[in-house]
C-alpha cells in the first residue's frame, strides 16, 4: 500500500506559532500590565513633573532672545501662550511615542528569552517545525504587539491634547503619524530582537530593559533637543536609529502646530525672530556632522538602518532559537 505524503501548510504553521506567542504574552497578566504601563509611566512623569519645567525653560529661552515681543492684535498673550504649550506638548508626546516603540518591543521579547531559559525551544527543535518559520513568527508577533500597544498610547496622547484644547492634528497628519509609527516599530523590533537573541536569562533581560528604558530617551533626543547637547553627543546620537524615529514622529506631530504659530506670529513685531527660535529648538531637521538632515533623508536613513539590522539578524538567527535551557522539573525523592 502506497503511503500518501501529506503536504505541509507552512503559512498555517507560521500563523499558529505567532498566535501561540501572543497568547503566552496576553495570558501572563503581570507581564502584559508592565508592557502596557511602560509608556504610560513616562507619560505620567511628564504631566506631573516635567511639563511645567519644559514650558518654563522654553519661555525663558524665548525671553532671552526677544523680551520685547509686542503682543496684541492679531494675537493676544493667551493665544500666544496656548500656541507655545501646543508646540511643547506635541514635541514631548511625539518623543514619548518614539521611546515606546523601543521599550514596548524590548518588553515583548521576554517571550523569546523565556522560551530559551525554560527549555521550550527544545520542544521546537525536536519537532518538524522549520526554524525559519519560528524566527519569522517571533518577529511578526513582536511587530503586532508593539504597533497595537503604541497605537493605544497614541490615542491616549490625542485625547490628552484634545482635553487641553491643543488638538491640531488633521486626518493627513494622523495617517502620517500612524505610518511612521508602524515604520518605526518595524525598525525597533529588528533592533531589539537582535539584542535579545544573545540573552539567555530572564534576570539579564530585566536589567537590559531597565537600562534601556532609562537611557534611550536621552540617546534619541526625546527629552531634550539634540542642539542643547554637546556637539559630539549629538553626532553619536545620529548613529542610533531611534533618533530618526523620534524626528520623523515630530515632523508629523508638529507640522500643523508650528504652521499655526507661524501664521499667528509673522505679522507682529519681533515675530520673525521668535519663529526662527522655535524652529531651531523644535524643528524637524537633524544636524549630523554639520549637515541638515531633512525628514525625507531621515526616512531613507532609517530604511538603511533597517536593512543593516536585517542582515545582522540573519547572521544572529541561530542564537534566537538556540537550545540553551532545560525544562524545570522537580523530582520527588
Amino acid at each position: 500500500m502506497q503511503t500518501v505524503k501529506r503536504k505541509v501548510n507552512y503559512l498555517d504553521i507560521f500563523l499558529h506559532l505567532t498566535k501561540r506567542h501572543m497568547l503566552v504574552l496576553f495570558r501572563n497578566k503581570i507581564r502584559m500590565f508592565f508592557t502596557v504601563m511602560a509608556p504610560l509611566i513616562i507619560f505620567a512623569v511628564y504631566i506631573l513633573f516635567l511639563r511645567n519645567l519644559e514650558l518654563e525653560s522654553v519661555q525663558s529661552a524665548i525671553n532671552q532672545i526677544n523680551s520685547d515681543l509686542k503682543l496684541g492684535k492679531p494675537i493676544t498673550y493667551a493665544e500666544y501662550q496656548k500656541a507655545i504649550e501646543t508646540v511643547v506638548d506635541s514635541w514631548m508626546l511625539s518623543g514619548i511615542i518614539a521611546i515606546s516603540t523601543i521599550t514596548v518591543s524590548l518588553q515583548t521579547n521576554n517571550i523569546i528569552v523565556n522560551d530559551k531559559e525554560n527549555g521550550v525551544n527544545r520542544d521546537f527543535a525536536s519537532s518538524p517545525i522549520n526554524k525559519g518559520l519560528l524566527i519569522a513568527s517571533y518577529f511578526l508577533y513582536n511587530i503586532i504587539v508593539t504597533v497595537f500597544i503604541c497605537f493605544i498610547f497614541l490615542m491616549v496622547c490625542l485625547i490628552y491634547l484634545a482635553c487641553l484644547g491643543e488638538f491640531t492634528i488633521n486626518f493627513v497628519n494622523f495617517l502620517q503619524i500612524f505610518a511612521i509609527m508602524v515604520y518605526s516599530s518595524i525598525s525597533s523590533v529588528l533592533f531589539t530582537v537582535f539584542i535579545c537573541s544573545f540573552i539567555k536569562r530572564d534576570a539579564t533581560m530585566g536589567s537590559i530593559v531597565m537600562i534601556f528604558s532609562t537611557a534611550v530617551g536621552f540617546i534619541m533626543g526625546a527629552y531634550m533637543p539634540l542642539g542643547m547637547m554637546p556637539p559630539w553627543v549629538g553626532t553619536l546620537c545620529g548613529f542610533f536609529p531611534g533618533t530618526y524615529t523620534c524626528s520623523l514622529l515630530r515632523y508629523a506631530f508638529l507640522s500643523t502646530p508650528i504652521s499655526n504659530m507661524v501664521a499667528q506670529l509673522e505679522a507682529i513685531e519681533g515675530g520673525a525672530q521668535l519663529i526662527q527660535s522655535v524652529n531651531t529648538s523644535f524643528g524637524f531637521n537633524l544636524q549630523f556632522f554639520g549637515a541638515s538632515v531633512t525628514p525625507g533623508y531621515q526616512a531613507l536613513t532609517l530604511a538603511l538602518f533597517s536593512l543593516f539590522l536585517i542582515i545582522l539578524n540573519i547572521f544572529s538567527s541561530a542564537h534566537l532559537v538556540k537550545v540553551s535551557g532545560v525544562l524545570k522539573l522537580k523530582r520527588k525523592k
